[in-house]
This record gives structure tokens, sequence and C-alpha cells, in this order.
């Protein structure tokens, strides 16, 4: 049998079957169920598979893909915040590979995918599905595309999205599984568990083979978060929505909470949009400067919020650590201007950075 008539005859069981204490280990082997036959259909490994997608190599600071339904705007889209030049034409499908450009912004540089667009079944490989998720999957945001009359679709490109293994504006659920070789299975939570029970938890780590281990539950979880973990496959994105072609929106327009109305053909809230896209990635600019020379204010070095001195080196250039001696750092991460900071030092926004090399 087809593995997706087997996961639709599951899901069906499971749509049948009351919730209560006596099924919880049943409903707990059969999700463990479809998320195995799902990995299989789709080509996926257990930990951290991508599958085959378009070839395209990554660029730039970061990377963004822009995802859609077809004939909402992506083409024109990019070909507006980009030097990208996408066909454009007002007919489904405009789009059938993989198209990149390159959006300049406060000095990043931020490479931006045009994907075709996606349909529903996507994740069942119709529409070339596979081939784009696996894309989805490698980005570094998700720019979702609807338009005023798609709103809705939203929830179609989440579930696409969702069955390729992608998880939308989330982090890894904090649990920790320690397999071991005798003991059987020991279950602690840090907190108190509603959305999970024992049994189902249980049940899952039946169904993947873990006999002996000690699981930690940090957070309280769902059975598919559980399930999540186990496979080992998914992806965390950060994602933004924009609502295309904002001048046909009713005052009645109910766009998802955080989206952005813009028009790509008049370019209405495009600067908007750039801005949001660089805050979304976490991107902030370091400025360098070597001694007995003023900053170079002109160019600066891209780097992750967060990023530490040593991974500023490491960005600069591949053997500055080796040499690295201390840094001098003038800006908002210090508290006197300038200060001594060693390569644990984390750096924001604006700050200006002297190496000193031994």
């Amino acid at each position: 049998m087809d593995a997706w008539k087997k996961i639709k005859e599951i899901e069906d069981e499971i749509k049948r079957t009351q919730k209560n204490k006596a099924t919880e280990y049943h409903i707990g082997v059969l999700k463990s169920k479809i998320a195995k036959l799902r990995r299989e259909a789709l080509g996926l490994k257990a930990r951290k598979g991508k599958g085959a997608g378009f070839d395209i190599k990554k660029q730039g600071d970061a990377t963004v893909v822009i995802v859609g339904l077809p004939s909402v705007g992506k083409s024109t889209l990019l070909t507006k915040i980009t030097n990208a030049e996408s066909k454009v034409a007002a007919y489904r499908f405009t789009t059938v590979t993989c198209i990149p450009g390159m959006m300049e912004y406060r000095g990043a540089n931020i490479q931006i995918l045009d994907l075709p667009g996606l349909i529903k079944g996507a994740k069942e490989g119709k529409g070339r599905g596979r081939e784009v998720i696996s894309v989805v999957r490698n980005a570094d945001l998700i720019l979702i595309l609807l338009d005023a009359i798609g709103i809705r679709d939203y929830k179609i490109i989440e579930h696409e999205l969702g069955g390729f293994g992608i998880r939308l504006n989330r982090n890894p659920p904090d649990v920790v599984i320690k397999k071991l070789p005798v003991g059987g299975v020991k279950i602690t939570c840090s907190r108190k568990m509603k959305k999970v029970s024992e049994n189902e938890i249980r049940a899952v780590l039946n169904e993947y083979r873990v006999f002996n281990a000690t699981v930690l539950l940090r957070q309280d979880i769902t059975v598919d978060e559980l399930i999540d973990v186990l496979e080992g496959n998914r992806v965390y994105i950060p994602a933004l929505v924009a609502v295309n072609k904002a001048d046909l929106l009713n005052k009645e327009a109910k766009i998802p909470s955080g989206a952005i109305a813009i028009s790509a053909e008049n370019e209405k809230n495009l600067d908007k949009l750039k801005g949001m896209i660089f805050e979304k990635l976490g991107l902030i600019r370091i400025f360098t400067k070597k001694q007995r020379e003023g900053a170079d204010l002109k160019e600066p070095l891209i780097v992750k919020k967060g990023s530490t001195i040593g991974e500023v080196c490491e960005k600069l250039h591949r053997d500055l650590k080796k040499e690295f001696r201390y840094a001098m750092v003038w800006g908002k991460s210090v508290k006197h201007q300038p200060q001594r900071v060693g390569l644990e030092h984390v750096v924001r926004d604006g700050d200006v950075v002297m190496i000193i090399k031994r």
C-alpha cells in the first residue's frame, strides 16, 4: 500500500479514537507510525536529513527564501528588493526553478531566493514540492508571501512546511533523551506535564525502540514534539509574513499577527519589509579599527546577534584567533570607552572593535 494511503488510514483511526487514559498509549504508537511513514515517503534521513533540492549555493551574510502559493507576486517582489531579474507574468507557475538575488541593506548582503509556488500537497511531491521545501530547510529565514485575496492560505503553507519537518518561529523542545544499555526508562519532569502523559511518552519511546534511557523534560510538550525530538530531522526556522497587493485589502480583512501589508508592484512598505528581514535574521553591524587609524564606518562586518569577539575574529580571518592577544571595544557592549576585552566578550550592534595581535 502507498505510504500516503497508510498515513491517511492511521490519521482517520486517530480521529475515530476517543482520547482517554485507556487509549493514550495506542494514540502515541499511531502518531509515531505516521512520523516514520512520512519520513520514509519524503526521503528524509532519520537525523537532520535535507533531501534533494535545487542546486543553489548559499551566499552573502544570510539566506532568505520567499515561499507562497502561485501568483502571489514572489517574482515581482524579488526584482524590487534585489538585483535579480526574475521572470514576471500574470499566470500561475511563472517560476519553475530557484532564482537568486542579493538584497543590500545596512551594509549586509542578504541572499533572497524566489522559489516556484507551493500548492496543496507539496509535501507529497506535487508541483516540485520536494525540491522547493528542501531549499527552504536550508534557509536562515522564511518570508511567507500571501496576497490580499488569499490571506487564509497561510494555514496551507504552514501545514505543507510542517509536513516536511519545518517548524516556524519555534525553538526545539527542551528535552534530553540519554540512551542506556540497561535499566529501563526513567522519566523526569522539571514541571507539571499537561499536554502529554507518561503513558504516551512510553508508547512513543517503545515505537522508536528506546527501551533503556533517562528522559528529562524541561518544558510541557506535546506527543508530536516528543516525536520531533526522536526523529531528529526537524528544522526550526524564523518566519515573516507579508501580504502583497495591499491596495486590494478590505478594511475588514484580518492579516496574520505580526504580518506586514505591502505592494511589490507599487513599492509600498518595501523599505519597512527590508528592515523587518534584517531584524528577524538577528543581524548586527560591527565596525573594525586598526591601530593609529580611524574606524572603518563605511563597510561594517555583519555578524549574528550574540556573537563574541572570537566569532568576529573567525569572520575576519581564519587564523586571527591563533594570533589574538586582546581587543579594544567602543560601543554599547562595554562600560568604558574603550574597554579591553577577551575572546568571550559579546558584541552589540554598532560596536567598534580593534584586534591586538601577539
